[in-house]
């Protein structure tokens, strides 16, 4: 992965986090939009394009269908270069928003392409938080 994009990435994560603290939109929506224009000015770009960039910008997301769509996005480009941390996290998003939306086929679907990814990282917390979310859904 390109180390300038992921720190660039980083930073707007860490500015949006504090814009949402601070309950200021005008700074948040501003941070949004250089993020969506990293992903938008990457996506053709085979080595700077990564799922990192995109599942951040629907981590970010507002509207659930269009984190939906944006952690779609990101999970084919995970795919694509096996990258099995994102692949878990990532199945993880999705499985946690089908859930709350009582759509529990899906969420059980992603929640189970998040684990079976998962057992291949070494983020033991999203283990944890994966297999919680499999029990609370049996």
């Amino acid at each position: 992965m390109n180390t300038k994009i992921y720190k660039k990435v980083h930073t707007l994560a860490i500015e949006l986090l504090k814009a949402a603290e601070n309950d200021s939109a005008d700074t948040f929506n501003t941070y949004y939009g250089e993020l969506k224009a990293l992903c938008e000015d990457n996506e053709q770009d085979d080595s700077k394009n990564h799922p990192v960039q995109w599942e951040t910008l629907a981590d970010f997301s507002e509207d659930m269908d269009l984190a939906i769509t944006l952690y779609i996005k990101a999970l084919a480009y995970a795919d694509a270069i096996d990258a099995t941390d994102y692949l878990a996290s990532i199945n993880f998003a999705l499985a946690t928003i089908y859930h709350d939306r009582e759509q529990p086929e899906l969420a059980l679907q992603h929640a189970l392409q998040g684990n079976t990814h998962a057992k291949n990282i070494v983020d033991k917390e999203l283990q944890k938080e994966i297999k919680a979310l499999l029990k609370s859904m049996r």
